[in-house]
Protein backbone atom coordinates (compact mmCIF):
# COMPACT_ATOMS: atom_id res chain seq x y z
CA UNK A 1 0.00 0.00 0.00
CA UNK A 2 1.45 3.41 -1.00
CA UNK A 3 2.34 5.97 1.67
CA UNK A 4 -0.22 8.82 1.20
CA UNK A 5 2.13 11.31 2.90
CA UNK A 6 4.88 11.02 0.30
CA UNK A 7 4.64 12.14 -3.37
CA UNK A 8 4.82 9.41 -5.98
CA UNK A 9 7.36 9.44 -8.77
CA UNK A 10 4.69 10.90 -11.06
CA UNK A 11 3.94 13.55 -8.46
CA UNK A 12 7.57 14.64 -8.29
CA UNK A 13 7.61 14.92 -12.07
CA UNK A 14 4.62 17.29 -11.98
CA UNK A 15 6.31 19.43 -9.31
CA UNK A 16 9.51 19.57 -11.37
CA UNK A 17 7.59 20.68 -14.47
CA UNK A 18 5.87 23.46 -12.51
CA UNK A 19 9.22 24.73 -11.18
CA UNK A 20 10.74 24.76 -14.68
CA UNK A 21 7.71 26.63 -16.03
CA UNK A 22 7.96 29.28 -13.33
CA UNK A 23 11.67 29.80 -13.92
CA UNK A 24 11.23 30.06 -17.69
CA UNK A 25 8.23 32.42 -17.55
CA UNK A 26 8.99 36.05 -18.49
CA UNK A 27 9.04 38.53 -15.65
CA UNK A 28 6.28 41.12 -15.91
CA UNK A 29 7.51 44.72 -15.92
CA UNK A 30 4.13 46.38 -16.24
CA UNK A 31 2.98 47.86 -19.52
CA UNK A 32 5.26 46.92 -22.40
CA UNK A 33 6.60 49.41 -24.90
CA UNK A 34 4.37 48.02 -27.63
CA UNK A 35 1.47 50.17 -26.42
CA UNK A 36 3.56 52.98 -24.88
CA UNK A 37 3.28 56.61 -26.09
CA UNK A 38 5.44 57.03 -29.17
CA UNK A 39 8.10 59.67 -29.83
CA UNK A 40 9.66 60.46 -33.22
CA UNK A 41 13.26 61.69 -33.01
CA UNK A 42 14.63 63.51 -36.08
CA UNK A 43 18.43 63.85 -36.41
CA UNK A 44 18.61 65.12 -40.01
CA UNK A 45 21.24 67.76 -40.75
CA UNK A 46 21.62 70.14 -43.69
CA UNK A 47 24.51 72.04 -42.13
CA UNK A 48 26.99 71.30 -39.36
CA UNK A 49 26.73 67.70 -38.14
CA UNK A 50 27.52 67.05 -34.49
CA UNK A 51 29.84 64.19 -33.59
CA UNK A 52 27.53 63.46 -30.65
CA UNK A 53 24.54 62.44 -32.80
CA UNK A 54 25.14 58.66 -32.38
CA UNK A 55 25.36 59.08 -28.60
CA UNK A 56 22.24 61.25 -28.58
CA UNK A 57 20.29 58.67 -30.58
CA UNK A 58 21.27 55.79 -28.29
CA UNK A 59 20.63 57.83 -25.16
CA UNK A 60 17.16 58.94 -26.27
CA UNK A 61 16.10 55.36 -26.99
CA UNK A 62 17.25 54.27 -23.52
CA UNK A 63 15.87 57.32 -21.75
CA UNK A 64 12.56 56.94 -23.53
CA UNK A 65 12.23 53.27 -22.59
CA UNK A 66 12.99 54.08 -18.95
CA UNK A 67 10.28 56.76 -19.06
CA UNK A 68 7.77 54.35 -20.60
CA UNK A 69 8.07 55.81 -24.10
CA UNK A 70 8.66 54.10 -27.43
CA UNK A 71 11.25 56.09 -29.39
CA UNK A 72 11.56 55.91 -33.18
CA UNK A 73 14.72 57.36 -34.74
CA UNK A 74 14.72 58.85 -38.23
CA UNK A 75 16.49 61.18 -40.61
CA UNK A 76 13.77 60.71 -43.24
CA UNK A 77 11.48 63.73 -43.48
CA UNK A 78 9.03 61.73 -45.58
CA UNK A 79 7.58 60.66 -42.23
CA UNK A 80 6.38 64.24 -41.77
CA UNK A 81 2.89 63.88 -43.18
CA UNK A 82 -0.42 63.95 -41.27
CA UNK A 83 -0.62 60.16 -41.53
CA UNK A 84 3.05 59.67 -40.67
CA UNK A 85 2.88 61.79 -37.51
CA UNK A 86 -0.48 60.48 -36.31
CA UNK A 87 0.94 57.55 -34.25
CA UNK A 88 3.27 59.82 -32.28
CA UNK A 89 2.68 61.77 -29.10
CA UNK A 90 5.70 64.07 -29.62
CA UNK A 91 8.41 64.97 -32.13
CA UNK A 92 12.01 65.68 -31.10
CA UNK A 93 14.52 67.64 -33.17
CA UNK A 94 17.82 66.34 -31.79
CA UNK A 95 20.94 68.14 -33.04
CA UNK A 96 19.25 69.04 -36.33
CA UNK A 97 20.74 71.84 -38.44
CA UNK A 98 19.69 73.77 -41.52
CA UNK A 99 16.43 73.59 -43.44
CA UNK A 100 15.42 69.98 -42.94
CA UNK A 101 11.69 70.13 -43.85
CA UNK A 102 10.03 70.88 -47.17
CA UNK A 103 6.78 72.90 -47.19
CA UNK A 104 4.39 69.88 -46.91
CA UNK A 105 6.43 68.54 -43.99
CA UNK A 106 6.34 71.96 -42.33
CA UNK A 107 2.55 72.06 -42.66
CA UNK A 108 2.27 68.56 -41.16
CA UNK A 109 4.43 69.46 -38.15
CA UNK A 110 2.57 72.70 -37.54
CA UNK A 111 -0.82 71.00 -37.57
CA UNK A 112 0.52 68.19 -35.38
CA UNK A 113 1.57 70.64 -32.65
CA UNK A 114 -1.35 73.04 -32.90
CA UNK A 115 -3.77 70.13 -32.55
CA UNK A 116 -2.15 68.84 -29.36
CA UNK A 117 1.11 67.11 -30.25
CA UNK A 118 4.33 67.76 -28.37
CA UNK A 119 7.68 69.08 -29.54
CA UNK A 120 11.15 69.00 -27.98
CA UNK A 121 14.33 70.59 -29.31
CA UNK A 122 17.88 69.72 -28.30
CA UNK A 123 20.87 72.04 -28.80
CA UNK A 124 21.18 72.89 -32.51
CA UNK A 125 17.45 72.50 -33.03
CA UNK A 126 17.80 76.27 -32.52
CA UNK A 127 19.96 76.40 -35.67
CA UNK A 128 17.26 74.77 -37.80
CA UNK A 129 14.57 76.04 -40.20
CA UNK A 130 15.84 79.62 -40.10
CA UNK A 131 13.41 80.80 -42.77
CA UNK A 132 10.24 79.36 -41.26
CA UNK A 133 8.55 81.85 -38.89
CA UNK A 134 6.32 79.27 -37.18
CA UNK A 135 9.34 77.19 -36.22
CA UNK A 136 10.91 80.21 -34.56
CA UNK A 137 7.80 80.57 -32.41
CA UNK A 138 7.62 76.83 -31.78
CA UNK A 139 11.20 76.63 -30.55
CA UNK A 140 11.16 80.00 -28.81
CA UNK A 141 14.46 81.47 -30.05
CA UNK A 142 17.09 81.20 -32.77
CA UNK A 143 20.80 80.49 -32.36
CA UNK A 144 23.19 83.42 -32.77
CA UNK A 145 26.67 82.49 -31.45
CA UNK A 146 28.62 80.39 -28.97
CA UNK A 147 32.04 80.55 -27.28
CA UNK A 148 34.39 77.52 -27.06
CA UNK A 149 33.22 74.52 -25.05
CA UNK A 150 33.82 75.21 -21.36
CA UNK A 151 32.40 74.78 -17.88
CA UNK A 152 29.64 77.16 -16.74
CA UNK A 153 27.00 77.42 -14.05
CA UNK A 154 23.37 76.94 -14.97
CA UNK A 155 20.97 78.68 -12.60
CA UNK A 156 17.82 76.57 -12.27
CA UNK A 157 14.81 78.89 -12.07
CA UNK A 158 11.93 76.39 -12.01
CA UNK A 159 12.57 73.36 -9.81
CA UNK A 160 9.06 71.96 -10.23
CA UNK A 161 9.21 71.15 -13.94
CA UNK A 162 9.96 67.46 -14.63
CA UNK A 163 13.10 68.39 -16.58
CA UNK A 164 14.63 70.50 -13.80
CA UNK A 165 13.09 69.25 -10.55
CA UNK A 166 16.05 66.94 -9.87
CA UNK A 167 18.70 69.62 -10.38
CA UNK A 168 20.50 71.78 -7.81
CA UNK A 169 19.85 75.51 -7.92
CA UNK A 170 23.33 76.02 -9.38
CA UNK A 171 24.20 73.27 -11.84
CA UNK A 172 27.81 73.27 -13.06
CA UNK A 173 28.57 71.38 -16.26
CA UNK A 174 30.57 71.61 -19.47
CA UNK A 175 28.94 72.23 -22.85
CA UNK A 176 28.82 74.56 -25.84
CA UNK A 177 26.77 77.46 -24.54
CA UNK A 178 24.42 79.03 -27.05
CA UNK A 179 23.34 82.65 -27.22
CA UNK A 180 20.21 83.58 -29.13
CA UNK A 181 19.30 86.29 -31.58
CA UNK A 182 16.53 87.46 -29.28
CA UNK A 183 15.84 86.39 -25.74
CA UNK A 184 12.74 84.17 -25.53
CA UNK A 185 11.78 85.43 -22.06
CA UNK A 186 8.53 87.16 -22.97
CA UNK A 187 7.09 84.28 -24.97
CA UNK A 188 8.17 81.23 -22.96
CA UNK A 189 8.46 79.94 -19.42
CA UNK A 190 12.18 79.94 -18.56
CA UNK A 191 13.36 76.87 -16.67
CA UNK A 192 17.08 77.64 -16.41
CA UNK A 193 19.53 80.35 -17.41
CA UNK A 194 23.30 80.77 -17.59
CA UNK A 195 25.31 82.68 -15.05
CA UNK A 196 27.44 84.66 -17.51
CA UNK A 197 29.91 85.47 -14.73
CA UNK A 198 30.83 81.78 -14.53
CA UNK A 199 32.35 81.50 -18.02
CA UNK A 200 33.67 83.63 -20.90
CA UNK A 201 30.75 84.28 -23.24
CA UNK A 202 32.51 86.85 -25.44
CA UNK A 203 30.24 87.68 -28.40
CA UNK A 204 27.75 85.15 -27.06
CA UNK A 205 26.89 87.34 -24.11
CA UNK A 206 23.22 88.17 -23.70
CA UNK A 207 23.82 90.85 -21.10
CA UNK A 208 23.15 88.74 -18.03
CA UNK A 209 19.65 87.46 -18.76
CA UNK A 210 20.58 84.29 -20.62
CA UNK A 211 17.85 81.60 -20.84
CA UNK A 212 19.21 78.13 -21.64
CA UNK A 213 16.14 75.87 -21.19
CA UNK A 214 12.44 76.65 -21.38
CA UNK A 215 8.95 75.42 -22.18
CA UNK A 216 5.72 76.84 -23.58
CA UNK A 217 2.29 75.99 -24.95
CA UNK A 218 1.81 76.30 -28.70
CA UNK A 219 -1.80 75.98 -29.81
CA UNK A 220 -3.02 72.90 -27.96
CA UNK A 221 0.47 71.43 -28.01
CA UNK A 222 3.55 71.61 -25.79
CA UNK A 223 7.10 72.71 -26.64
CA UNK A 224 10.30 72.17 -24.62
CA UNK A 225 13.87 73.16 -25.45
CA UNK A 226 17.32 72.74 -23.96
CA UNK A 227 20.45 74.30 -25.43
CA UNK A 228 22.66 71.61 -23.87
CA UNK A 229 23.84 68.51 -25.66
CA UNK A 230 26.73 69.51 -27.92
CA UNK A 231 29.34 67.17 -26.47
CA UNK A 232 29.59 63.39 -26.65
CA UNK A 233 30.06 63.32 -22.87
CA UNK A 234 26.75 65.10 -22.24
CA UNK A 235 24.75 61.97 -23.09
CA UNK A 236 26.49 59.97 -20.37
CA UNK A 237 25.78 62.55 -17.64
CA UNK A 238 23.04 61.28 -15.28
CA UNK A 239 21.69 64.77 -14.56
CA UNK A 240 21.58 65.73 -18.24
CA UNK A 241 19.92 62.44 -19.15
CA UNK A 242 17.28 63.05 -16.49
CA UNK A 243 16.89 66.59 -17.87
CA UNK A 244 16.12 65.08 -21.28
CA UNK A 245 13.78 62.50 -19.77
CA UNK A 246 11.77 65.22 -18.07
CA UNK A 247 11.57 67.16 -21.33
CA UNK A 248 10.22 64.09 -23.11
CA UNK A 249 7.70 63.45 -20.36
CA UNK A 250 6.44 67.03 -20.64
CA UNK A 251 6.36 67.03 -24.45
CA UNK A 252 4.37 63.79 -24.54
CA UNK A 253 1.93 64.99 -21.88
CA UNK A 254 2.98 62.33 -19.38
CA UNK A 255 3.87 65.05 -16.87
CA UNK A 256 2.01 68.31 -16.37
CA UNK A 257 3.83 71.59 -15.84
CA UNK A 258 3.03 75.27 -15.70
CA UNK A 259 4.46 76.44 -19.01
CA UNK A 260 1.87 78.97 -20.13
Amino acid sequence: MADRGRPTRAGWAVVLLLVVALVAAPVSTGRGLADAPRVLVLTRTEGFRHASIPQARRALVTIGAQAGLRVTLTSDVRRFTPEGLRPFRAVVFALTTGDVLDPPAQTALRRFVERGGGFAGIHSAADTESGWPFYGRLLGARFRAHPPVQAAVVEVIDRSHPSTAHLPRRWERTDEWYAFAEGPDRAVHVLARLDERSYSPGEASMGGGHPIAWCQRVGRGRSWYTAGGHTVAAYAEPDFREHLAGGLRYATGQAAAGCS
